[in-house]
Formats: structure tokens, C-alpha cells, sequence
């Protein structure tokens, strides 16, 4: 029970508003309730319970790190209104900074969860091959030149070179890559990527503290700790408002010798109004995204995409499925038209479990669905090389031009010229042969989502330059951007590459938007000036890592949000101007003597309410985008 209780008060938003209930109603209570039916005026319980704290913050700052702020301004008004009695004010203005400062706090999300789940993800166990046999150890324990044994499903413990075996590994916690690269002796591998099949040996070249997972992890902290955060408007300003607050009631003292005059002042310079005009602003924004599935993280996620000039797209996962996919096929014997090569081909994949078989599988039954896919009445596998197989009568190879070399079967030139022309588009080339003669080919790719090519060219019709940045190799990356619209592209990245281009965009002076959905997009996720991640498909490392998620991956709510915060930048804007101009009015209306410290409490609450109002209208805000209003219609 003491735990729970604890583990409460500790949540700074519960707190808040643990004190904010009794507060506002010792204020209601105080407002219908005068002379001698109380002992002593409620409002002192909203002084106590709201104003306390600020008083606390502001010595912390003012005296520890001479940082004056908002604060120390609703402090000097608490302290002037308490010393002339006129506790309700105080109490007023103390209730009013606070649910500023309770909105502020329900608007900002801590997103260390990524780091913590990107250490699960490290590796904790390697197989250990010694004179006296195998043996299970800690992956921090590997040393450098220790043989390491792999197994089918297994994830790599460090990073290494293959020595003895064949396989293929995912690796798109490093790479972003869709398709499974394949391994043999010679090749290097990297830690947290997983072995898909086959079993191999390697040799560690690094330890467990510099693999590739644990330099993701120092970078995804050193990303968050760069990263620039906003300061309240109130708070920049806070140094010159005290001081020309303090001036005025001076000058106002000195000029009536009322002193009542100068604590009205302070009251009305509060900044209530410009204290809430960017989280209500903000909170009625973030309400809007959440109703069209976008989740935002980061309570001043908005106002940072307001300022994007430049979009980083990652490849496989945001502009693409992240799956592959036949995206051609060529058949070259007169006699088995396509489709007859299809199912042959898919027929000798059956029993494969290589990602590049299955989905040759899945396509031809999306392809055919009235068509059985015969079984093979015999299957081998070439591990890094493709299978064969026995279908119908007949024998069937489907996998590299290595394969069909060993088995005596050449390439013709027609088919050579066709798969440097697939290639050439980014696509992965599957050599079939029939019966001891080549067949054909089929192209795998990773598939463009059908909102790509419109999210681009909305962005490019609000002035913001789209970059395509990707671990994929040059070929795909270029189709993908051509078919997208994108004509920035940077290709064969490495998580460090990534951070190192949106520094440089950074160093620049280029506030950019980082889009992406893989773990190794996290660290870029983090550095950008907004980091959006793709919630169906991303993983949760990359969502942890991001500051605005899309829950239901279209990319064509993507505008529509830049246009949403842009406009929320335009009503924070419009709140400011109305605050101040209300604040310069009332400190005349003060200083007149028309206005005593609960009047100009009042005054100036007023005003705030009419910002939480215009705020407000941010909830139903449109934009124009009548892709958005239908959807919002059908969910209704």
C-alpha cells in the first residue's frame, strides 16, 4: 500500500492535478462565502496547495542559477496580493499558473522505453566452440578471435566473419535491407541480426561492447541528449517582463502613492494567458491527431514540424510494404507460357523456408488463386545458392546463375540482358531452369505503398523538400525514389551514416523531419528535429524512439499534419498578440485606479479562458484535406 502511494505521489501529473481539485474549489468556496461564516478565507488552500510550488521552483532557479522565469513573475504577484489581504487573488492567479503548468505536463511523454528494449534485444548467450566441445557463454564474455557456432533462428551474438557454412541472414536491425542477405565463408555478420537458416561457424572481431547493437544504443542516446528542446514563449520572455512589471508598479507607487495600485499591476502582468496559450494550443492539436490516428508523443512535437523545411524518408517499411514481392516475370521457353513457369517455380519453393521462396509462394497463389501449386515429389536445398526440386515430371532449379552453372545449364544472353535490366531497377533476380534448360526469371522487390507518390507531392506543394535515406542498395533506392517522386537520394546506410546526414542538414541550419519504422532508424528517429515513426509496421524500438507515431501507417495523413501544425503555430501566434494587448490594457486600467487586484484577477483570467476558447477550435480543424474529413465521417 505504501509502495502504490508512493509510486503516485512520485507521477508529477497525478500530483498536479491531486492538488488542483481542492484547490479549485476552496477558490469556489472562497468567491460565495464572506465575512465571519468560515474561520479563515479557503482561498488560502489555493495559495498553499498551487502557489507553494511555484514559489519553490522559483527560488530553485532564481537563487541556484539566477534563471528567471514565468515563475518568479507570479511569485512577486502571490507574495504583493498576500501582503495586502487580498487572498483570493493570490489564490486566483497561484490555480490559474498551475493548470497551466498540469497541461504542459500531460503533453509531455518520456521515450527511454527504446533504449531499455534495445538492450533486451542485444544478444545474451554465444555458443562457444572450445577443444573439449560447445559451450553456452555470455555474449559480453566473447573475446576477439573466439569461434563461434550459429544455429537456424538464432541471433548473432557479436559481430564476426563466417568461417565454415552457408546461410542467410535478416538484416534490417542494421541495414533497413527488406531482403535476407546470404552468407558464406568470408563474409562478415553482424551482431542482433538473425541467422534465418542453415547453421555456420564465425570468428569474433569485436567484443560485445563494440558490436553493431550496442554502438545503436550509444547512439540513440547520444541523440536524445543533443536534441534541442523548446522553451515556453513565457519563459524566454520572463526576464524582461519582470523587470518592466517592476518598473511600471514602481512608477505607478511612486506616481499615486497607493500601493494597491502597484499589487494590481502584478496581478494583471501575470502571465496566465501567455502561460497557456501554447499547451492549450498544443493539447487541442495533439486531441485533433489522436482522432485521425496519429499519436503524438512529444508535447512539443507540433511545434517543432512546424518548422521542417526538409523530410527524410527511410525506404523499406515507409515508402514500401517492407516485404517482397514478384514484380516481374520472364519466361524464355516457347513451350511453358508464364504461367505454367510460375507455378513450377513456386512448386519447387514450397518446402523452402528462405523469406525469397515464401514470398514467391504467396505471390503465385495471390496471382492464381484458383491454381494448386503441385507438390514436389523431391526437394534440396542449396544453402546461398536456391533449391531443386522433382514437380509433374519434371526437374526444376530455381535460385542464382551459380546454381544452374554447377548443374551444366547456361544463361542464355536474352536472359542475361533481362536480368541486368531488373537489377538495374533495384529488383532481386530468381534464375529458373526446366528439365535441364533455362526457363526464365522472376523479380522480387519490395512494393511502393500506393499513398507514396501523393504524401511526396503534398509535401513538395508546401515548399518541404523530400530526401530519400535508406541501408537498401543504390539500384533499389533509385527506383523507389523515381516511382516516388524523390529526387534526393542516399543509399547503402548504416545507422551512424544516417545520424551523420541529419547533422549535417542540422549543422546546416535545416530543421528536418526523420520518417521511418525500423530499429535501425532509432537513432535518426531521435537526432531529427521531429522524428515520425510508422506504428503498424515499425518496431517498437524505432516507435519509442519517435516523437509522433502513425498508428495505421497511411503516409497520406503526413501532410495533413504539417498543415495541422502549422496552423497551431498560427493560433498560438494569435493567443500571444491577445494576451499581451489584454495585460498592456489592464496594467492602464490599474494604474487608473479602475481595476483593484480581484477585478484585474478576474480581468485577466478572463482573457484566459478566451484563449483556451480559440485554442479549442483546433479539435475540429479540417484543413481542407477531404481524404481526412471522409475518414473522420465513416469513423463516426
Amino acid at each position: 500500500m505504501i509502495a502504490k502511494l508512493k509510486s503516485f505521489l512520485e507521477n508529477e501529473t497525478r500530483l498536479a492535478f491531486l492538488l488542483l481539485v481542492p484547490a479549485g474549489i476552496s477558490l469556489l468556496v472562497s468567491f460565495f462565502y464572506k465575512g465571519d461564516e468560515l474561520l479563515f478565507n479557503p482561498a488560502w488552500i489555493a495559495v498553499v496547495l498551487c502557489g507553494i510550488p511555484i514559489l519553490k521552483d522559483a527560488c530553485v532557479g532564481l537563487f541556484t542559477r539566477f534563471d528567471i522565469k514565468a515563475d518568479v513573475l507570479v511569485s512577486m504577484a502571490l507574495i504583493a496580493s498576500v501582503a495586502i489581504d487580498e487572498i483570493f487573488a493570490a489564490g486566483e492567479v497561484a490555480f490559474i499558473m498551475q493548470i497551466g503548468a498540469f497541461l504542459e505536463q500531460t503533453t509531455v511523454a518520456k521515450a527511454r522505453a527504446g533504449i531499455e528494449k534495445l538492450v533486451r534485444l542485444t544478444p545474451r548467450i554465444a555458443r562457444l566452440i572450445t577443444s573439449d566441445g560447445e559451450k553456452t557463454i555470455p555474449a559480453e564474455e566473447v573475446e576477439v578471435g573466439n569461434l563461434l557456432r550459429v544455429l537456424p533462428g538464432e541471433t548473432i551474438p557479436v559481430d564476426g566473419l563466417i568461417v565454415n557454412g552457408e546461410t542467410s541472414i535478416d538484416q534490417s536491425v542494421v541495414t533497413g535491407e527488406s531482403m535476407p542477405a546470404d552468407k558464406r565463408s568470408g563474409d562478415e555478420v553482424f551482431s542482433g541480426t538473425v541467422n534465418r537458416f542453415g547453421a555456420f561457424e564465425m570468428k569474433a572481431t569485436r567484443k560485445d561492447s563494440d558490436s553493431s547493437i550496442q554502438r545503436m544504443i550509444r547512439l540513440v542516446q547520444s541523440a536524445d541528449a543533443g536534441k534541442a528542446r523548446i522553451v515556453g514563449l513565457a519563459d524566454r520572455w520572463a526576464t524582461w517582463i519582470v523587470v518592466i512589471a517592476l518598473a511600471s508598479a514602481g512608477i505607478i507607487w511612486y506616481a499615486t502613492g497607493e500601493v494597491i495600485r502597484a499589487v494590481t499591476v502584478l496581478v494583471v502582468f501575470c502571465p496566465c494567458a501567455l502561460v497557456l496559450a501554447t499547451p492549450t494550443a498544443v493539447m487541442a492539436a495533439i486531441g485533433n491527431a489522436t482522432r485521425h490516428g496519429i499519436l503524438v508523443r512529444e508535447g512539443d512535437a507540433l511545434e517543432r514540424l512546424a518548422a521542417v523545411s526538409r523530410v527524410v524518408f527511410d525506404k523499406t517499411g515507409t515508402l514500401t510494404h517492407g516485404e517482397p514481392k514478384v514484380s516481374s516475370l520472364c519466361s524464355l521457353l516457347e513451350e511453358m507460357p508464364e504461367q505454367d513457369l510460375f507455378l513450377a517455380a513456386a512448386s519447387a519453393e514450397l518446402r523452402s523456408e528462405h523469406p525469397l521462396g515464401k514470398a514467391i509462394v504467396a505471390s503465385c497463389r495471390e496471382f492464381y488463386p484458383e491454381e494448386n501449386i503441385p507438390e514436389p515429389e523431391h526437394f534440396e536445398m542449396f544453402p546461398g545458392r536456391g533449391v531443386a526440386a522433382h514437380a509433374n515430371g519434371r526437374r526444376i532449379l530455381a535460385g542464382s546463375p551459380d546454381l544452374l552453372r554447377e548443374s551444366g545449364i547456361p544463361v542464355s544472353e536474352p536472359g542475361k540482358q533481362k536480368a541486368g535490366e531488373l537489377s538495374g531497377k533495384g529488383a532481386t533476380v530468381i534464375y529458373l531452369a526446366v528439365d535441364g534448360k533455362f526457363g526464365g526469371l522472376i523479380a522480387l522487390s519490395d512494393t511502393i505503398r500506393e499513398q507514396t507518390q501523393d504524401t511526396v507531392a503534398g509535401f513538395k506543394s508546401m515548399l518541404v523538400r523530400p530526401a530519400l535515406l535508406t541501408g537498401d542498395n543504390p539500384e533499389a533506392a533509385r527506383s523507389i525514389a523515381e516511382q516516388s517522386g524523390i529526387e534526393e537520394v542516399h543509399a547503402g546506410c548504416l545507422p551512424e551514416t544516417k545520424l551523420e546526414i541529419i547533422g549535417e542538414y542540422q549543422h546546416s541550419g535545416i530543421p528536418v523531419c526523420m520518417i521511418g519504422d525500423g530499429i535501425n532508424d532509432a537513432p535518426a528517429l531521435k537526432k531529427a528535429h521531429v522524428g515520425i515513426a510508422m506504428g503498424g509496421i515499425g518496431s517498437d524500438i524505432a516507435v519509442d524512439a519517435a516523437d509522433i507515431v502513425l498508428v495505421n501507417d497511411d503516409l497520406r495523413q503526413l501532410p495533413w499534419l504539417l498543415r495541422l501544425a502549422k496552423r497551431m503555430m498560427v493560433t498560438i501566434k494569435l493567443n500571444l498578440t491577445f494576451s499581451m494587448v489584454l495585460n498592456f490594457v489592464s496594467i492602464l486600467l490599474a494604474g487608473a485606479g479602475i481595476l483593484n487586484p480581484v477585478v484585474g484577477a478576474l480581468v485577466h483570467n478572463a482573457g484566459s479562458v478566451l484563449v483556451i476558447v480559440n485554442s479549442a477550435l483546433l479539435l475540429t480543424w479540417q484543413g481542407g484535406n477531404g481524404y481526412l474529413f471522409s475518414a473522420a465521417k465513416q469513423a463516426d
